[in-house]
């Protein structure tokens, strides 16, 4: 054999091993997708009326309500559609909510920036038999929501939230809402009798509404005070919330705000829909970082896409 094919042979016995150590080493793959870079939340609820901001939306009827929400970046994104049982003068098959925003934290400190938009399928104007319009052609609007709570300690969270619309329910007037949220934990063990789970929480709000610019006509809206107190009972996913709500509009600047069409059709132009009411809501949520029936309240989305009073436990409206 020659001294060049000697060394080949050497070349190749060195450079086997190599080869199957290659062979064996295992394969590079992409780092592990951290399960809360996009989570979702879901759920559903019943309420025995729907009341947006002291306004019944379902002619003092019950009715079911379902939502579901993606988050990204640990809760920081958000977007979400919500869907409610309505029953409304301009007579939609249902109500459609549709959000997206940001929920930044510092600290005790927590806020959510966000743009809703209802949808109202089907809608269709309420005309008299006299041909008198009562309701926008296109009720559909949009918000922009500013909200933020200060945990005061582990049972007190003190919040203010703002809204404003362009085109209050489609009537082309300006709608601006603020309130102040406040949320107690009741302690676990109170006067020796009171379990974990028990939430209290209330809201006091005002609206603030302008002068329609619609098909029906131009005239000023009210103005209003709202406010709900209630207690709430959480176990594991599901939550059970009886509130009291009323508002300060008497039942002729209800029927003015509503259209209601029972006062339209006698001739009082009043409504029933702003007055006391006494609401009871069961809630079912869940989230994919612990979706199972032992989640923790605390996994819980904070805040989902409705038009429910945030007193009343999640939501962004």
């Amino acid at each position: 054999m020659s001294l060049r094919s000697a060394s080949q042979v050497a070349l190749l016995a060195l450079a086997v091993p190599s080869f199957a150590q290659a062979a064996d080493a295992p394969t590079p793959s992409a780092p592990p997708v951290d399960p809360q870079v996009v989570s979702a939340a879901f759920g559903f609820r019943y309420v025995t009326d729907y009341i947006s901001r002291g306004i019944s939306q379902t002619n003092r009827n019950p009715g079911a309500q379902g939502y579901l929400e993606f988050q990204m970046l640990d809760g920081l994104y958000y977007v979400g559609i919500s869907g409610e049982q309505v029953d409304l003068p301009n007579r939609p098959t249902m109500e459609m909510d549709f959000s997206a925003g940001i929920r930044p934290t510092f600290g005790a400190w927590s806020f959510d920036l966000g743009y809703l938009f209802y949808n109202y399928p089907g809608e269709r104007a309420l005309i008299g038999a006299d041909g008198t319009i009562f309701t926008a052609n296109n009720a559909d609007y949009y918000e922009f929501a500013g909200k933020s709570a200060y945990a005061v300690n582990d049972a007190l969270t003190l919040g203010f939230n703002a809204y404003y619309s362009p085109s209050y329910f489609g009537t082309h007037a300006p709608g601006t809402y603020i309130a102040g949220i406040a949320k107690y934990v009741i302690p676990e063990g109170l006067f020796g009798l009171m379990p974990s789970g028990f939430l209290l929480s209330a809201e006091v709000g005002h609206y603030f509404i302008g002068t329609t610019r619609a098909s029906f006509g131009r005239f000023n809206l009210p103005d209003y005070t709202y406010g709900n107190v209630g207690i709430a009972y959480t176990a594991k996913n599901s939550t059970l919330d009886v509130r009291y709500h009323d508002t300060t509009m008497n039942k002729t600047e209800c029927g003015l705000i509503t259209a209601d069409p029972r006062g339209i059709a006698n001739g009082t132009f009043t409504s029933k829909w702003c007055g006391p009411a006494i609401v009871a809501t069961l809630s079912f949520d869940v989230t994919s970082k612990d979706p199972g029936i032992f989640a923790s309240q605390e996994t819980l989305a904070p805040s989902v896409p409705g038009r429910t009073s945030d007193a009343e436990g999640p939501a962004v409206r």
